[in-house]
């Protein structure tokens, strides 16, 4: 027994469309954004710490803001002194590639300490950026103030130089 199967090919001239269809998709190019390296890289710099100045403590409770311009306030008891008085906003440096979306978060409050066994409580504030950012250039500067809480009693914050850490995470998305 002899099973044969025959194939036959039947030859067809390709339809206009088709021949269109063809030539679209040999000579179209697609454009899409390239992925970034992996993994993004993002650093952080600080190119100025943040610093009240001088304030006097009036007897009673209050505060001390820098806002991320520079700009300083008090409220309660506090005085500001008419005297030169270096205030500044902390200043970071993102390095990263243009179009990176970041997130800022602020740690928990901080103590400051000084040499006289005294405190004050600081409250990280908003950024000069907002939260999220998208980075423009190669380079971002980022500004950010802050407030600090002085105490009723001058026993417990004498006057006195005040220093301490604070966190501040940039999350790149």
């Amino acid at each position: 027994m002899n099973n044969q199967i025959q194939y036959s090919l039947v030859k067809r001239p390709l339809s206009p469309f088709y021949l269109f269809i063809c030539i679209l998709v040999i000579y179209s190019s697609g454009y899409a954004q390239e992925n970034p390296p992996r993994p993004i890289q993002v650093k952080v710099n600080t190119l100025q710490h943040l610093s009240f100045g001088t304030f006097i403590q009036g007897g009673n409770y209050g505060t001390v803001t820098v806002d991320y311009t520079g700009t300083r306030t008090a409220s309660g008891s506090i005085i500001l002194p008419g005297m030169y008085s270096l205030v500044t906003p902390a200043l970071f440096e993102i390095t990263a590639i243009p179009g990176t979306l970041i997130t800022i978060s602020n740690g928990p409050t901080a103590t400051l300490t000084s040499s006289s066994s005294g405190t004050l409580s600081l409250t990280i504030g908003a950024s000069s950026k907002g939260s999220p950012f998208i980075t423009t250039g190669v380079t971002t500067l980022v500004y950010i103030g802050g407030t600090l809480v002085v105490k009723d009693l001058i026993s417990s914050n004498p006057a006195g130089l005040y220093s301490g850490t604070f966190d501040v995470t940039f999350i790149q998305q």
